[in-house]
Formats: C-alpha cells, sequence, structure tokens
C-alpha cells in the first residue's frame, strides 16, 4: 500500500485527495494548518470559464476542457455521497460586450472562437443588443452602450466552499484521514536512509512520513520546496468581493447566468438550489506594493460595485450583507498553475499557484496528480 500524504486543504488539495480516494491501495492522509475551504478557495467566485475562456489548444485548453466535463459528472457524484446540495449554476456565462472597450473590430475573433468551439464539440454564442435586452432585461442598454454579448451555455459557476466541504466529506468516506489545525512546519529528505526517495513531514503533531507528497499549499509551498532545496516563487495577488441582498432575482428569474462585464463579475448564490435574492459581485485584482505588502484597498472594491451598479443599475437598492478578501497564488516568472515533480525528487508533486483559476483548473490538476502517482 502507498502512503500519499497531501499538503493543504484548499479546493485543489481537496480534490485531489478525493480523486485518489477512488483508487484502491493508496493510504491518503490530508495536513492543514486550518478548517478546509480557507485562504484564497474561501474568497473564491466558483467562475469556471472554460468554453468562453481564449484558450484553445495545447495544455491550458486540454486543462479547462477536462475540467468542465469533469465537473458535469463530479458534482451529482459529490451529492450523493454525501447528502448535501452544492451550489451549481448550470444556466452558463454571459459576457456583455460594452463599447467602447469592445467595438466591431472584435466581432471576427469571437466568430472565429465560436467556429472553434463548434468544431471541438462546444457551444458558444453571439447576441446582438436587441437579443442581449431580451434575454437580460436586468442589463441597461439604453445609458450604456453594448456591441452585444457572448453567451457560453456549457460554463458553469458553484460555491467554492461548499464543493470543498462536499470532496472532504466524500474523501473521508472513502477512508482518506484528514488532520486539521496540524501545520507543517518543513520537509526533510533522509538521505542517510538506503531509499534516497525517503522523506518526512514534520508538523505540529509529530513527524509523518510518506512515498508521495503532494504540496497543495498555496502561498505557503514556497516555503515547504525551499527545504528541499527547490525555491518555487509563489506571490499573493489580493481579491475582493462583496454579497448584496437584493430580495428578488435580477430580470428574468429563470434565466439566471453568471454575468461578467469589463472583468466584473455579478453572480447570483445558492444557484440550482434556492431562487436568486443574492448576489456576489466582484472580484478585484490587487498587486503587492513594491515593499512585498498587500492589503485591501476599500477604494477599489467601491469603484467596482458601482460598475456593477451601472451595469444593472437595479442593484443600487441591494443592501450589502458582507465583504471579504482573500489573497491568490500567483507564480513569478512563469505560466501559472505550476504542476510538477519538484526537481530531484521523484516522489515529491507540486501542484499550486493557480492564480485566479484554481476553481476552475481543480479537477484537471487532480487527474495530472493521480497520473503522476499512478
Amino acid at each position: 500500500m502507498s502512503n500519499i500524504v497531501i499538503i493543504g486543504c484548499g479546493i485543489i488539495g481537496a480534490i485531489t485527495a478525493y480523486e485518489l480516494s477512488l483508487i484502491e491501495g493508496l493510504k491518503i492522509t490530508v495536513v492543514d494548518k486550518q478548517p478546509p475551504a480557507q485562504a484564497s478557495t474561501g474568497a473564491a467566485l466558483g467562475v469556471l470559464m472554460g468554453i468562453i475562456s481564449h484558450k484553445v489548444k495545447g495544455k491550458p485548453w486540454r486543462m479547462r476542457q477536462t475540467s468542465v466535463q469533469r465537473y458535469e459528472t463530479l458534482i451529482p457524484e459529490l451529492e450523493a455521497i454525501t447528502n448535501r446540495r452544492i451550489p451549481f449554476n448550470r444556466q452558463g456565462i454571459l459576457m456583455l460586450l460594452p463599447s467602447p472597450q469592445v467595438t466591431t473590430d472584435d466581432l471576427p475573433f469571437w466568430e472565429k472562437l465560436k467556429q472553434t468551439r463548434h468544431n471541438q464539440g462546444w457551444q458558444l454564442e453571439i447576441l446582438d443588443v436587441a437579443s442581449l435586452e431580451k434575454i437580460c432585461p436586468q442589463v441597461d442598454v439604453k445609458s450604456k452602450e453594448y456591441i452585444g454579448a457572448i453567451y457560453s451555455p456549457q460554463d458553469r459557476q458553484l460555491d467554492p466552499t461548499g464543493l470543498t466541504l462536499a470532496l472532504v466529506e466524500a474523501a473521508k468516506h472513502n477512508g482518506v484521514d484528514f488532520k486539521f489545525g496540524v501545520s507543517a512546519l518543513g520537509m526533510k529528505s533522509l538521505s542517510d536512509r538506503e531509499n534516497s526517495s525517503a522523506i518526512e513531514l514534520e508538523t505540529t503533531n509529530g513527524a509523518i512520513a510518506g512515498d508521495w507528497f503532494i504540496i497543495t499549499a498555496g502561498l505557503g509551498s514556497s516555503a515547504l520546496t525551499e527545504q528541499l532545496n527547490q525555491k518555487v516563487d509563489i506571490r499573493p495577488v489580493l481579491g475582493q468581493g462583496i454579497q448584496l441582498h437584493l430580495g428578488h432575482p435580477l430580470g428574468n428569474s429563470e434565466f439566471q447566468p453568471a454575468i461578467t462585464c469589463n472583468d466584473v463579475y455579478v453572480l447570483p448564490t445558492n444557484a440550482g438550489i434556492f431562487p436568486a435574492t443574492d448576489y456576489w459581485v466582484g472580484a478585484t485584482v490587487e498587486f503587492p506594493q513594491d515593499s512585498g505588502e498587500v492589503s485591501p484597498d476599500k477604494q477599489i472594491l467601491e469603484e467596482t460595485l458601482k460598475n456593477a451598479i451601472a451595469t444593472f443599475p437595479e442593484l443600487s437598492s441591494a443592501r450589502v450583507i458582507r465583504t471579504w478578501w482573500g489573497l491568490r497564488p500567483r507564480p513569478e516568472n512563469r505560466a501559472a498553475p505550476v504542476i510538477e515533480k519538484l526537481p530531484g525528487y521523484d516522489n515529491v508533486i507540486l501542484a499550486s499557484a493557480h492564480y485566479r483559476n484554481g476553481v476552475l483548473l481543480a479537477p484537471a490538476t487532480a487527474q495530472m496528480v493521480k497520473e503522476m502517482v499512478v
């Protein structure tokens, strides 16, 4: 039996633990200093922009396609095991095309992408302004000009916290051992052992040995890899969000997709479970200062809300329920995410630094890790 140790239980750690728990002959332990779904996972909006993304080939597209396909089977699978509902919006993503940021010169690009997706077996629709106004009357097309919109009916949005908690429960059902409130203090290679790949994880609850170590600790990954003489530079990018209580659905209650305009997202909460009365608005993108420090900027969050209201004037009467922020792990001087065996170690896998696409790419990440292990 192979012993697998996973460090970190955000969405990446949780889904990796669950997918590996479906394989016989593995003993899996997950360690995290916090309860599950904290840090970047707890702050994420869960927008799964796969089909509507600009990625059309290579690894970036394969990962998106794999994830979109797996989510369609994963959500009902988890709901059956845990007997809990996971907020999962199956009504697609609508991307507004505002003028003058978007012009008619940009439409050929979308026409080409639409054809590419059709050839790949996916749907993408280009809506004119009349069609947009008909299906989304909440969009103010009178005082603000639009070229139209892109509708991706097969993309999704979900609640990252609800999903992560379901993954943990299902993995526990399959025998995974979760150790929450246990901090990873460091990793060390046991070079004096006959097995040169022997490694121990030092924790506040004692040392943990394993055959495989999978680091899914987000911003905490760098400190662990550095102790194995492999510095992986991962830096924080802050994001803020707002929850609004409107009391009734925006526009057509039967059509409540995730909507984005100029990188501002307006998302119905508890989609697929309860009728929309609350909405998430976000998320900001705030980089560290020269000193390396990063803290939430209230003005940027207010500007995000202002932009959302400009698109959906009805939100001006909504009440702010809460605001929150989190830090996204972004790799420095390389593409996100980082999914690889740590150089010099055949049994240490780094699956981290997903930046803004952790929830989107989680299923594909778990699949890649599983292939490395098995």
